[in-house]
């Protein structure tokens, strides 16, 4: 099981990073950093899962393959947004993590406007 490798990875990464710290912040830092992106690499198959199952929703329902993509550009920068923001608080920059977390959402709404655009002109054409 996967999720048991992940808690391992996450919990050794904590317990690194907890006693490192007073010796070496700066060493706990990259710890954090690389106990991260070990998890983030485990789930990288169960990602791959998920669009392959979306592609083959789109395939057996004929839906627009445009509007897949615009979702899954949605959902990867919220997943990266996110993931790199708690980094930085992790690394004690809540102000960078703020901001990155405001450029997440601008560029999710930007990403997502074509949609929102094309809600709103069907709606107009069916109100009388």
């Amino acid at each position: 099981m996967d999720i048991i490798k992940i808690v391992g990875i996450g919990l050794i990464t904590v317990i690194a990073t907890m006693l490192i710290k007073p010796i070496k912040p700066e060493m706990s830092i990259i710890i954090g950093l690389c106990g991260g992106i070990l998890i983030l690499v485990q789930t990288i198959n169960y990602a791959v899962d998920i669009v392959d199952a979306f592609w083959g929703i789109v395939n057996k329902t004929g839906l627009d393959a445009g509007l897949l993509k615009t979702l899954l550009k949605i959902i990867g920068v919220g997943y990266l947004t996110e993931f790199s923001a708690n980094m930085c608080y992790d690394a004690g920059s809540s102000g960078i993590a703020d901001k990155i977390l405001f450029a997440g959402k601008v560029i999710i709404l930007v990403i997502a406007l074509p949609i929102v655009t094309s809600i709103i002109e069907i709606i107009v054409e069916i109100l009388p």
